[in-house]
């Protein structure tokens, strides 16, 4: 999508959702002519309010629509002379920022510590785990032990290292078994019935902000917190590039049954769920873990109730109904409706825990 001006990037927007010119300056109260002007760069940016009611529409990036709003104007963003005036406290910042003489790499470095500080994590431990029966016979899969930890304390470890402390775990099958302080839990009372995609709605409340969501049966090291936490994509997933070696001798998980993803050259989802593992064009592996920005957040969940309200009990991308959907449902639908999924790119560095086999595996590595 051309990025080149904010009438290049609206009219992008606009061919992309299929809607006319007319109908969208009716929309946001705006004459046909002055938006044909608007896409031809003929006029600046129209006023802050007309920008975030395009931004609504389209369910773009408002940093990024306000931003080339600014550049076409030669200004500041509209919403940063609305952050300063809601916000006078926001001045002395920016005057601190100037006095200290900071440079743009300690700049980004300081957002970096503001996100993570105030990021969110939602940990998805509802699933009953059969494929790890007799294990799970009498315990959640996140509860197995790995060296004296288990599966969802190490987890938790992960989160927190980076700076993230405000959790909240879904919980379902054996939730009792699953009672850790200091964290936020909330119960899918309808497990059985349903999967990860409406799942993570149990605990909707907490979507907004940056926040974190993931799979519980994935063992992850840190780095791939932070990795995730410095995307500044609204939607972002990780995906491992280098994920087929995982699947060598792996005779209970096949590679058919991976959560592939084809993405763009800007990283951005084109194709993803379980996908011929023999395809030549497959990129990667979700591994189960996305980030939302408060506009992400919004946009998700915006377009999972539209997605409830017209497939409810009816079949929904890969998934029988919408009801047993999982989370690459939801994103191959949103990546199809024309949102950005952004794909963080990783090498390694976790590993899920699906099956005996993962499970023995593992024990065997902890061992070593």
């Amino acid at each position: 999508m051309s990025e080149s001006s904010f009438g290049d990037y609206i009219r992008a927007l606009r061919v992309g959702e299929n809607i006319g010119q007319r109908e969208l300056a009716r929309n946001i109260g705006i004459s046909a002519a002055y938006l044909n002007d608007i896409e031809k760069s003929k006029r600046p940016a129209p006023r802050g309010e007309i920008v975030t009611a395009m931004a609504e529409i389209f369910s773009a990036s408002e940093e990024r629509i306000f931003d080339l709003a600014a550049l076409s104007k030669g200004d500041i963003p509209p919403d940063i002379g609305d952050l300063v005036r809601s916000t006078p406290s926001v001045v002395s910042l920016l005057r601190g920022i100037r006095a200290y003489g900071l440079s743009e790499t300690e700049i980004r470095e300081l957002e970096k510590s503001m996100i993570s500080s105030k990021a969110k994590a939602i940990i998805l431990a509802a699933g009953m785990g059969t494929r790890l029966r007799p294990l799970t016979e009498d315990l959640p899969k996140c509860m197995l032990e790995f060296g004296g930890k288990t599966l969802l304390q190490r987890q938790l470890e992960a989160y927190r290292q980076c700076g993230v402390t405000d959790i909240s775990i879904v919980r379902g099958y054996k939730k009792e078994k699953i009672d850790y302080e200091a964290i936020k839990y909330f119960e899918n009372t309808d497990y059985e019935n349903n999967n990860i995609l409406n799942s993570i709605f149990y605990a909707e409340d907490e979507i907004n902000d940056h926040v974190i969501i993931s799979y519980s049966d994935i063992l992850f090291e840190s780095p791939i917190v932070e990795r995730l936490l410095q995307s500044e994509s609204d939607i972002s997933i990780v995906v491992d590039i280098d994920w087929r070696g995982y699947y060598v001798d792996r005779k209970d998980h096949p590679l058919e049954e991976a959560e592939s993803v084809i993405f763009d050259a800007d990283n951005n989802v084109v194709s993803i769920g379980k996908l011929p593992a023999n395809k030549h064009d497959v990129h990667g592996e979700f591994i189960g873990m996305m980030k939302l920005t408060p506009r992400g957040a919004e946009v998700f969940k915006r377009h999972f109730h539209r997605a409830k309200s017209v497939f409810a009990g009816k079949p929904f991308q890969r998934a029988a109904t919408f009801e047993k959907a999982y989370l690459t449902d939801m994103i191959q639908e949103m990546s199809d409706l024309g949102v950005s999924v952004h794909c963080v790119i990783i090498e390694r560095g976790w590993k899920e825990i699906d099956t005996v086999e993962d499970y023995q595996k593992a024990l065997r590595e902890f061992s070593d």
